[in-house]
């Protein structure tokens, strides 16, 4: 049977066919809870399975056919084709939205796989489908763009009205000749005289022999993994549904498929994990693909389960936890978060750093709680003989980690000499600490902020003397909470600021002792930063003029070359939150330039949280706002005045913020350093941008 009767025999709705795949026959493991049962066994042979047409691409061909004629019945429609990743939902509550203008968010309950509405819906006799009583109301509502003929009509000129005066109305012609011209609706021949109508069809290559088939294996491995969604929807609605059907297509897309599949997984609550442990149980071979594990997305929020029934589902546990680590031999990337901080036993920790060799990245963000500490500490102890001297462990986030001892991060720091990301924001860490990172290190991305045992001397000792920190850093954190303490005194600035190296693209100093006299030791840096936080600063409107216009000469003064050789600021994202001298009328005011366009490529300025006044006093200034091009984005505690794009610019030619050093977030001001890459969202978008 070919794939064109297939799909006319599904259309058709003749029972006993399905496209060869029952609703439970194939499974991606991240899949939801609908229309995603488990892998056969056979399913996972690439060698004997012959490959199956997906149901779902029969749906989407039974749709096109009741689309192009009135005489096929309707059914409710399906999702037909999937939206592009950057449109798609997140599980989370915070999601990247890639429309053009920075800091643009989405906060919705929409699925990954919505309608598509640029597909129309055949003209249905059941018009309360549609919500019409009168026909006439719903064929007028899905009326087609255009009008085919049938199929004995050969044209008004043709059509002899023996005598009378010429006439296109339905009446005349259906009274002439009924026999020679008959209507396709009236005789139920529709269906027919279209399908009759030959049309060319695509050249149908034989099995193995079609041009993507002969596709290099390494390429196959760059297009496929287009097609996958990194963020799980909200609720149950499936994802990677265009995966799964490449899983069906041929053999050689099957083995490429399961690859793309099983290398990221990602799961966004434990029915999910119950049913990828169970897979990788029965066919041991996938287990070996995986190479990221992410649970920064995981939640029992949405499923109406309390954190206690979760336990005794005993869907996500540290048994089952263990277990999988065993079955993932080749994990690199291993992403939690304080929702599973319990399940984080000895047993778990122990297989993470003593067993997993091939271990690149780890995520404990905000893990905190006794049971993880103490079995933490178990783990990484001058006592255990098996954890390695030396571990490959390249990125760590310890972020909100607070409750590990000093202790512990001294025996685990000295051990990692291949380091390039390191978040230890608001932990125990201390000066010796730092001190004992190995000098093989080679940091890009460090948070050291609200960490209150180490000291500004410290800091700065390290930042311009250390192999592992003084050429090579892109990120630095160095915010402090002013309510209890500053990080960074002005003869610490004094010392830090010439020397911080060109490589910086965000820096953030938020609470440090920053005055007018620093200024000029600041403005080299703006040559080549795209971030800045400066905020709690003692400086005034004029200071932060000048990091963007030269200073006006004075009276009989010569300008030098350097001054004459102006270089614009490279800042997209500047903080200013805290400072008494810039308020809503300092901004607007004739005075300041932060608002012009001189200022570009700036576009991102951040005054203060979401109760903040000088929010407030921004809202209130809506129109002049947007009179220039600014508007307010506020995003859980923090808001933002965004410069809007230019109309004049193509979407194309936007900057949508993406950068190689944000490892794909688009957002300006993350406060919390990603370890893998992939799309925002989850527990983790809360850390980065939301609190």
């Amino acid at each position: 049977m070919t794939e064109h009767n297939i799909y006319d025999k599904y259309a058709r709705g003749e029972p006993g066919y399905n496209g060869g795949v029952t609703s439970t026959s194939v499974s991606s493991p991240d899949l939801s809870i609908c229309h995603t049962p488990s892998i056969e066994p056979q399913a996972v042979d690439l060698l004997h399975e012959r490959p199956r047409i997906s149901k779902s691409k029969t749906d989407r061909s039974s749709s096109l056919l009741r689309s192009a004629s009135p005489s096929l019945s309707p059914s409710p429609s399906r999702a037909t084709r999937s939206r592009p990743r950057e449109d798609r939902g997140s599980f989370s509550s915070v999601k990247e939205d890639d429309c053009g203008i920075a800091q643009s968010f989405v906060v919705s309950n929409v699925s990954s796989l919505g309608l598509d509405d640029s597909f129309e819906r055949a003209i249905t006799d059941e018009a309360d489908l549609l919500g019409y009583t009168d026909m006439a109301a719903a064929v007028a509502l899905q009326s087609p763009s255009f009008c085919c003929p049938c199929g004995g009509f050969q044209g008004w000129k043709r059509i002899k009205l023996s005598g009378r005066h010429m006439s296109k109305s339905y009446s005349d012609l259906r009274s002439y000749d009924h026999d020679k011209l008959q209507w396709d609706w009236e005789t139920g021949s529709g269906l027919k005289n279209i399908t009759s109508v030959k049309e060319k069809g695509p050249f149908i290559y034989p099995a193995g022999e079609s041009p993507l088939e002969k596709l290099p294996a390494e390429v196959l491995d760059q297009i496929i993994p287009q097609l996958a969604a990194d963020l799980p929807p909200n609720g149950y609605t499936p994802r990677n549904v265009d995966l799964i059907s490449c899983l069906l297509a041929s053999r050689t897309l099957h083995a490429a498929t399961l690859a793309t599949l099983y290398r990221q997984i990602t799961i966004p609550h434990s029915i999910i994990f119950s049913k990828f442990l169970q897979h990788i149980v029965q066919h041991p071979a996938l287990g070996s693909i995986v190479k990221r594990l992410d649970f920064s997305h995981f939640s029992s929020v949405g499923m109406g389960r309390t954190k206690q029934m979760n336990q005794d589902i005993q869907n996500v546990t540290a048994t089952t936890l263990t277990r999988c680590l065993e079955l993932t031999p080749r994990l690199q990337e291993f992403l939690v978060q304080e929702h599973l901080e319990d399940d984080l036993d000895e047993g778990v920790l122990r297989k993470l750093f003593c067993d997993l060799g091939n271990l690149r990245a780890v995520d404990l963000c905000a893990s905190s709680s006794s049971m993880f500490r103490t079995a933490f500490s178990a783990v990484v102890n001058a006592e255990n003989q098996v954890l390695p001297q030396v571990l490959n462990i390249r990125r760590l986030s310890l972020h909100e980690c607070s409750t590990l001892s000093s202790t512990t991060l001294e025996i685990l720091l000295p051990r990692l000499r291949y380091l390039t990301h390191l978040d230890v924001c608001h932990t125990q860490i201390t000066d010796k600490i730092l001190s004992l990172i190995p000098q093989t290190a080679r940091l890009t991305h460090l948070n050291l902020s609200r960490c209150t045992r180490v000291s500004g001397e410290g800091v700065v000792k390290f930042l311009t003397t250390h192999p592992a920190a003084k050429d090579t850093l892109v990120y630095l954190n160095l915010q402090a909470d002013v309510s209890s303490y500053r990080l960074l005194s002005e003869e610490d600035l004094e010392t830090l600021l010439p020397r911080l190296t060109p490589t910086l693209r965000a820096l953030n100093l938020n609470g440090a002792k920053i005055s007018r006299a620093h200024m000029p030791l600041l403005l080299p840096l703006t040559k080549h930063l795209e971030e800045l936080s400066i905020g709690y600063s003692d400086i005034n409107m004029d200071d932060v003029n000048s990091m963007f216009v030269p200073a006006p000469p004075a009276d009989g003064e010569i300008i030098s070359v350097e001054e004459a050789m102006w270089t614009p600021p490279s800042l997209h994202y500047l903080d200013l939150t805290g400072i008494s001298a810039i308020t809503p009328r300092a901004v607007f005011a004739s005075s300041s330039v932060l608002l012009r366009p001189m200022t570009q490529p700036l576009e991102v300025l951040e005054l203060g949280d979401n109760s903040n006044r000088n929010i407030s006093g921004l809202r209130q200034h809506t129109a002049a706002g947007k009179r220039l091009g600014w508007v307010v984005r506020d995003l859980g505690r923090r808001a933002w005045y965004v410069r809007e794009p230019s109309k004049d610019l193509r979407p194309e030619e936007r900057d949508n913020g993406k950068r190689s050093w944000k490892m794909g977030a688009m957002w300006w001001g993350m406060r919390k350093i990603p370890v893998a890459w992939g799309e925002v969202g989850g527990l983790y978008g809360h850390y980065m941008f939301k609190k």
